[in-house]
Order: C-alpha cells, then sequence, then structure tokens
C-alpha cells in the first residue's frame, strides 16, 4: 500500500500531505522500504514462487 491512500490516526488527513509530525515521520518510513518494502510476506513468496514456476517452464519447453 501506498501512503497517498492512507489516513493518519493523529490528524485525521492524508499521509501524503504531512499535516503533523506523526505523518510526516510515517512518510518518511514509507518512502525509504523502497519498492518492495509495502508487500506482505505472502505476496513476495507467492511472486517468488511465479518466477520460479516461470523458469521451470522455461527449461523445459526449450527446443533441442
Amino acid at each position: 500500500m501506498t501512503y497517498d491512500r492512507l489516513v493518519c490516526a493523529n490528524c485525521a488527513g492524508p499521509v501524503s500531505e504531512g499535516r503533523c509530525r506523526v505523518c510526516r515521520a510515517n512518510r518518511e518510513r514509507l518512502q525509504q522500504r523502497g519498492p518492495l518494502g509495502g508487500l506482505s510476506p505472502v505476496a513476495l513468496l507467492t511472486l517468488l514462487v511465479v518466477l520460479v514456476a516461470a523458469a521451470a517452464l522455461m527449461a523445459a519447453y526449450q527446443p533441442a
């Protein structure tokens, strides 16, 4: 999830606006995570399984 859809529990404003210090802190924390930082462990595991399956299929169907 990206911070542009989050609502701050402290000021009830969008986190992306950074109205209070809690918003600004959470916005900084989310920006430092990187592109895969917001994914859950289950989503990362699913992505890994799909990539391994795709690699196995490509290896199995290579022309001789």
